[in-house]
Parts: C-alpha cells; sequence; structure tokens
C-alpha cells in the first residue's frame, strides 16, 4: 500500500472513530505492545499474532533457578537502557490527551514501559507492572531500576561492553560466555532476592489489580484495543467480558488479534498513525509528555 493510499485508509476510518467516541462517554482503552514499536521497543508478535523468538523467563522458573536469575539479569543489564531512552511517541501522547478531554474514561495496559504514565494518562492501571522500578522477594523493599542498573554495570564492567539486538520488555538477543562469573544484584537492605516489578509469564496478576481493572471495565460502556493481539489471556479476557455484556468494542492493530470476531470495528493501522488525526477530529488538543 503506497503512502497516498495508506492515508485515504485511515482517513475513512477516522469518522466512524470519532463517532464512536461521541456517542459512548465512558470508552476504556486496552493497549498492548503494538503501543510501543513506534518508540523502539520490539513487540513479541507478527502480524498473525504468532510469537517470535524463543519463549521468555517463566516467573517460577525465575524464582526458582538462580541460573535463570543470572541469564535474566545479564541480558536485562545489555537490553534495559534501550527501554529506559524511549520516550512516548504520538499515539501515547493521543491517548493521553483523549483522557485529558473527556474522550476517554480510562486505560488499562498491558506494557510494562511506563510510556502512558510518561505522555501523561492519569486513570491508568498497568496489569502486568512497571520494569523501572525492582521488588526484594526477601523483604519487599522497592528499588529503582535505574539504581539497580548502575550496580550490574559496576558489578559487571566487562558485559556493559556488550552490544546485542534489543528485545521486548529491555530483553537482549544476547547469550553471555560465562554467566558463572555475572554479579547478580541483591537488595541493598537486606540482601535479598530481587525480581523486576512486573509480571513474569507464568505468573498471575495481582487480585486488587485485577479486580480494579474489572471495575473499570464494568463502569464502562465501550471498549477501545489498540496496538494489541490479545493472544495473551490478561487482555484478551477484557473483550470477553466486555462483548458479554453487550459493551461494543474497537480495534486499532495491525494484523490478527484474538477478538476479531467480537469486534464492531477494526482499523488496521498504527496507534501513532491514526489516534493524532482522531485527535484533531474530535478538537481536542495535544498532551504534553512528562
Amino acid at each position: 500500500m503506497s503512502d497516498i493510499d495508506h492515508s485515504e485508509h485511515i482517513d475513512e476510518h477516522l469518522a466512524p472513530l470519532a463517532d464512536f467516541l461521541q456517542r459512548h462517554a465512558r470508552v476504556l482503552a486496552l493497549t498492548g505492545a503494538g503501543m510501543s514499536t513506534a518508540s523502539g521497543i520490539p513487540d513479541y508478535r507478527d502480524k498473525d499474532g504468532v510469537r517470535r523468538g524463543r519463549l521468555p523467563v517463566q516467573g517460577p522458573e525465575f524464582r526458582r533457578s538462580e541460573a535463570v536469575r543470572r541469564r535474566y539479569w545479564a541480558r536485562s543489564m545489555v537490553g534495559w537502557p534501550t527501554l529506559a531512552r524511549a520516550a512516548p511517541n504520538a499515539g501515547h501522547l493521543a491517548l493521553a490527551a483523549l483522557e485529558q478531554g473527556g474522550a476517554l474514561g480510562g486505560l488499562l495496559t498491558q506494557n510494562v514501559d511506563g510510556l502512558h504514565q510518561r505522555a501523561g494518562s492519569r486513570r491508568l492501571i498497568e496489569l502486568h507492572g512497571n520494569i523501572h522500578g525492582v521488588v526484594c522477594l526477601d523483604c519487599h523493599a522497592e528499588h529503582p531500576r535505574a539504581a539497580i542498573q548502575a550496580a550490574l554495570v559496576e558489578a559487571n564492567p566487562a558485559l556493559a561492553l556488550a552490544l546485542a539486538r534489543p528485545l521486548p520488555d529491555g530483553d537482549a538477543q544476547i547469550e553471555p560466555d560465562a554467566l558463572d562469573d555475572f554479579q547478580l544484584p541483591y537488595c541493598r537492605h537486606c540482601g535479598g532476592t530481587l525480581q523486576p516489578d512486573v509480571v513474569f509469564f507464568g505468573d498471575n496478576v495481582p487480585p486488587p489489580r485485577t479486580a480494579a481493572a474489572l471495575a473499570m471495565l464494568e463502569q464502562a460502556d465501550a471498549l477501545l484495543v489498540v496496538g494489541s493481539s490479545l493472544m495473551v489471556f490478561s487482555g484478551y479476557r477484557f473483550c470477553k467480558l466486555a462483548a458479554a455484556s453487550g459493551k461494543p468494542i474497537v480495534a486499532i492493530n495491525v494484523g490478527r488479534t484474538r477478538a476479531d470476531e467480537l469486534l464492531a470495528l477494526k482499523v488496521e493501522a498504527t496507534a501513532e498513525s491514526v489516534l493524532p488525526g482522531l485527535l484533531a477530529r474530535l478538537g481536542l488538543a495535544e498532551a504534553d509528555a512528562r
């Protein structure tokens, strides 16, 4: 599709998208990894919803095995700077502006990159946590990820010079040869085991967070999915629940979603190419990133 054809494809959907938001006073947005690709953060899946690469670290394995923790933190040490440098893109800013302008009632995100917060979204639940925080599994002390990065670099200077292709959520495509010498980070308060403050694959979203998200869905009268294939059940469940209660669902996503048969409207385009035009069509001002 040429740039002109692509632009016309987007323009033809702006009117029904604007109508959708204007007809529903309490629209809840649900976002996924496709939201942040324009910020330089890779996503997990291709256009058919098929996962790329090897399976990510599983939560139970991380907590059970020191070898798994060494591999995770070594790769994260190399990959996290890419995520740390990422800035909100036009899609993030537009969603924040839609909320500030009263066109969006709230936002659930499956992303852990913190970019919605930085873009100015306020009524926000990060379903899978935030990668910029680290928690001690022993004393439950919280640590900034940036401070842990500094400790990792100091303790592992040779690996700090490594270059690797970035992967989703601050991971990197690198297999260090000698992990036996890799120095793990430990809690500065108790010396305990540290884990990023995120929901790993194989773990469940904390019940209080799930309850708050379900309450937001109950208060909503429609659901807007942006940048998610919905292949992970923690996101797909909101579409199933919305459909079961008669709430219309609209999606902006490149490629297949698990909920395609539930959608009232689907726009096959990226968030950053659609949402700013939608904002302009509704006459709302852009948000300022933090």
